[in-house]
């Protein structure tokens, strides 16, 4: 057994002095008590906290999920998990019907060997049902309405490995693609839309149940002939169950639109996402968003990747410790609710019954850090797999 002794554990919206034991994977005590260990690992002046689990992201360290090799999913996996994450959903961005395909031995391969790195959830497929309106850094090529023959193709082909779809629910055919979703168990999210608050209240209404960046790639308050409507954002506010998520990296949204969201949506509703390129973890300077063979060439610059005439954000370069940081210094958000927005939270959203919480039974997956929130020792499974 494993002891992490001394630290503060936050969980669960709480804070509080305990050690955490370890065995076989799971968490065996979370208590004051001092019991019986193999290894003790003192946690003094450290916080002990879930680990984090990034439910959309597209690489990190040098390297996207869409170069289509193992090395990319590990590689990713390793540079996310050396930052607190423990568990990650490899999202693919709109491309053609055969690289979807084609990423999907790639998974399974890179799940198998996966040693080092957070934990590959499943798949997250972001477009390509999308307005082209709200493309943001997506690529116009591949955009279109929803094509019933093609979603059912690549549903077959994924065999279960699809566990998030991103569509705008304004389209034509929502519906139907809603309730393929919902019988294969999918979260069906809204991304990249130009929905009207009415439309996107009747897309939750029929099965849609997260929404995608809040704010980022969707219509807000807007004018139909004079008068004021609203948008997705709207309606994500006015709507108490639907699940939202938000890139909390310090350009996307400002500290007042975090707190704003925060302060209406509450943690048990918000999942912080990195929504991370190949650029996280690396240094500034020239990088591609997408397959590193043909993808769109942007600049990281300020901590956020930009096109080239610095005129968009072209995705984030944020890793999920940034996230809790920001909700901490830049949003005024406590720890124990920033921490459960980057854990709790999402793995509720995932329906992730062992994930999520430090408590007895559920998965080791931990995350040590110091009083600056800095990352000292990522577990997964019980197992060690950063050590700063």
């Amino acid at each position: 057994m494993i002891a992490l002794k001394n630290g503060t554990v936050v969980t669960g919206g709480e804070s509080f002095p305990a050690h955490v034991y370890i065995k076989d994977g799971s968490i065996f005590a979370v208590t004051p008590n001092d019991l019986l260990a193999e290894t003790e690992i003192d946690a003094t002046g450290c916080i002990v906290v879930p680990g984090f689990i990034d439910i959309h992201t597209h690489g990190a360290g040098g390297s996207d999920f869409l170069d289509g090799t193992v090395d990319a999913y590990l590689t990713a996996a390793r540079v996310h998990a050396m930052h607190g994450a423990t568990s990650i959903v490899p999202t693919l961005t709109s491309v053609s019907t055969e690289k979807i395909k084609q990423a999907m031995p790639v998974f399974d391969e890179a799940k198998k060997e996966n040693r080092a790195g957070a934990t590959l959830l499943g798949l997250h497929l972001e477009g390509p049902y999308f307005a082209v309106s709200q493309k943001g850094a997506q690529e116009e090529r591949f955009i279109h309405p929803f094509a019933k023959k093609e979603y059912e193709e690549i549903l077959l082909c994924a065999g279960g490995r699809i566990i998030r779809w991103s569509a705008a629910p304004e389209l034509e055919g929502a519906e139907d693609f809603v309730k393929a979703l919902r019988e294969r168990e999918i979260l069906a999210c809204i991304g990249h839309t130009d929905a009207s608050c009415q439309q996107t209240l009747q897309a939750i209404t029929s099965g849609f149940c997260h929404i995608t960046h809040l704010y980022s790639c969707m219509r807000g308050v807007h004018r139909v002939r004079g008068y004021r409507q609203g948008g997705v954002v709207e309606a994500a506010f006015l709507n108490d169950e639907v699940t939202v998520e938000i890139i909390a990296d310090g350009a996307h949204l400002p500290a007042e639109l975090l707190q704003l969201v925060y302060k209406i949506k509450g943690p048990e509703k918000i999942a912080l996402i990195t929504d991370s390129m190949r650029g996280a973890g690396m240094p500034e300077g020239p990088s591609v968003l997408g397959c590193i063979s043909d993808g769109l060439p942007v600049i990281i610059e300020d901590g956020v990747a930009k096109m080239l005439d610095r005129t968009a954000f072209a995705g984030s370069v944020a890793t999920c410790d940034t996230l809790v940081k920001n909700m901490v210094h830049l949003a005024g958000v406590p720890l124990p609710q920033a921490v459960q927005m980057a854990s709790q939270t999402p793995a509720a959203i995932l329906k992730l019954s062992l994930k999520g919480q430090i408590k007895e039974g559920f998965d080791a997956d931990i995350a040590v850090l110091d009083q600056d929130l800095a990352v000292r020792k990522t577990f997964i499974g019980g197992e060690v797999v950063y050590d700063g």
